[in-house]
């Protein structure tokens, strides 16, 4: 009984990440993509924090929400990419058992994270677009913080019972993840003791962190068309309906891809599938969303402006 126990400790001091693909050749290529798709990441978000918060008019509850998604987009790429990149620097493939569950850990965090912060943000249009002049009111800063912290607390909680859950699991050699970063499905697919608690906590944080944000967005967009419709005018319609362009896009983007993933059936599901999906969600999109939020905002792009010392905007006009 000794020996398989210790086979099993010394097999969850390390796992291998796969990755994207095995040939040498193509290292290099897959360095400097992910690398200069990462630095826009970091350097976009950065930016659209950096322009809310230097620009007394952009101190609303929309803006408050969207620099958080920022720094939620930023954060998220982070606990998976520079892993990625050192291992391919350095022709590696390791990651340690403590790194494995750290980075699984705040890859559900801000995975969820986005999920509510999205749903938050379509509540706040539904609030704005039938009344804007009492918006200030109704979103007051401090539910603006209330609704910012229920979102932390239903992210963090779950995100940090799986992973202590984790702790418990023993795993098996070979410990190779067909994935550029710890997926919880792909782990438990690796243990050899008892998981069932673990697998009722993915159902859990599926059922938290995807159908109910999304059930929350879909009932913002039906009550927010009712009130649009209700505008008499086609152009009040079309400036209305506008201002939710821009979360509209991500929203189906982020579940699009999210969707690709989780709600295909188990058959139709193969590594290189995810893992393309997962670039999607992990990496595409928050570099796309400050480019999103800024290219058809007029109020951003000012900002942008001002931020780099001019009156006029930058590249983004």
């Amino acid at each position: 009984m000794g020996k398989p126990s210790q086979v099993n400790q010394t097999a969850a001091s390390d796992f291998l990440l796969l990755g994207l693909s095995e040939r040498l050749e193509e290292q290099p290529l897959l360095f400097g993509t992910f690398l200069g798709m990462y630095l826009i990441t970091m350097v976009g978000n950065l930016l659209i924090i950096l322009a809310i918060c230097s620009d007394p008019h952009l101190h609303t509850p929309m803006y408050f929400f969207l620099a958080n998604l920022s720094l939620t987009d930023a954060c998220f790429s982070s606990a998976s990419i520079p892993k990625m990149l050192v291992n391919i620097h350095m022709q590696s493939q390791t990651i340690s058992y403590s790194g494995s569950l750290t980075q699984l850990y705040f890859l559900l965090v801000f995975g969820g994270l986005d999920n509510f912060l999205l749903a938050v943000m379509a509540y706040d249009r539904f609030v704005y677009l039938p009344q804007p002049l009492h918006y200030s009111l109704a979103l007051s800063p401090q539910l603006c913080a209330l609704l910012l912290g229920m979102c932390w607390l239903l992210t963090n909680c779950p995100a940090l019972v799986h992973t202590l859950l984790l702790t418990r699991v023993a795993f098996c050699a070979p410990t190779m993840i067909p994935h550029f970063y710890c997926d919880p499905s792909a782990l438990l697919k690796l243990a050899c003791s008892d998981t069932h608690l673990n697998k009722l906590m993915i159902i859990i944080m599926g059922l938290m962190f995807l159908p109910i944000p999304l059930m929350l967005i879909v009932i913002s967009y039906v009550r927010i068309s009712w009130a649009v419709f209700s505008i008499s005018s086609p152009g009040g319609r079309w400036k209305a309906f506008s201002t939710c362009g821009s979360h509209l896009t991500v929203v189906l983007l982020f579940y699009g891809s999210l969707m690709g993933v989780y709600l295909l059936p188990p058959s139709t599901r193969s590594a290189e599938r995810e893992n393309k999906a997962s670039i999607l969600y992990n990496v595409i999109i928050p570099m796309l969303n400050p480019f999103i939020y800024s290219l058809r905002n007029e109020d951003m792009k000012r900002a942008l402006g001002k931020l780099f010392g001019s009156g006029k905007t930058f590249f983004l006009s």
